[in-house]
């Protein structure tokens, strides 16, 4: 790898009120790569996740994006830098499909609008919904949806994608249209941070795997070190249960 890593997080902690959340989180990762983030429920998953693009402010440690440190003085140039997918999909269901895809390209890229509408399209061509440019979100499937959500982020032409359990509230054939798009993003050398109960998915695609628990890295490492000799009990136990 030459220059700085895509990321780095140096002692990130982070405390809701007297309860910590994050003990301490330590990791660097490289450009083009994916890493996928395991653990239970209440492990720190998705607030590490936020924290990468300050949707959460750590309580102290540093976070470095394409070797810039994020502070409150480079928030918002960071995060134009640092795609986000959520759970919910959070489209605006006033709006169309291509208008969901364009308004942040028009209020934050400042684009015109032919411009962006061409972007817009292009992005929707990629999780193969160009043809729904002009329906509304009501219309579509769950699926269909989150594929609208990627495009989203992805038009925005971020360096690293960050997607927050991104199929758990999809069913099962649904799931697999959206997970088809983020391995597709993989493939293409997207620099990636997946939250995911997706085993399979971080089995097959992920460059490293890391294991969470109560606030901690209790493994991280490459996929077939993870999920064949996990150094951790806890993870031993937790994938026991996905894994059978």
């Amino acid at each position: 790898m030459t220059g700085p890593a895509a990321i780095r997080v140096v002692d990130v902690t982070k405390t809701f009120g007297s309860v910590p959340v994050l003990r301490g989180i330590s990791f660097s990762l490289e450009r083009g790569k994916v890493l996928s983030i395991i653990g239970a429920s209440g492990s720190g998953k998705s607030t590490l996740l936020r924290c990468l693009n300050y949707l959460e402010r750590p309580t102290s440690g540093e976070i470095w994006i394409e070797g810039e440190l994020i502070d409150t003085a480079h928030i918002a140039r960071v995060r134009a830098e640092v795609g986000m997918v959520f759970q919910q999909f959070n489209l605006w269901p006033h709006m169309t499909v291509v208008q969901n895809v364009m308004e942040a390209l028009l209020r934050v890229r400042k684009l015109r609008a032919t411009e962006a509408r061409v972007r817009a399209e292009h992005y929707l061509a990629k999780v193969d919904m160009r043809d729904a440019a002009d329906r509304y979100p009501a219309k579509l499937s769950g699926g269909q949806q989150q594929r609208v959500a990627i495009a989203r982020a992805l038009a925005m032409e971020p360096q690293i994608m960050l997607f927050d359990e991104a199929t758990s509230s999809l069913d099962p054939e649904l799931t697999a249209e959206v997970l088809d798009v983020m391995r597709g993003l993989a493939a293409d050398g997207m620099t990636m941070v997946v939250v995911t109960h997706e085993m399979g998915f971080a089995r097959d695609v992920s460059d490293r795997v890391m294991f969470l628990h109560q606030g901690l890295i209790e493994e991280d490492g490459p996929p077939a070190a993870v999920f064949t000799q996990p150094a951790s009990e806890r993870c031993r136990q937790f994938l026991s249960k996905y894994l059978g």
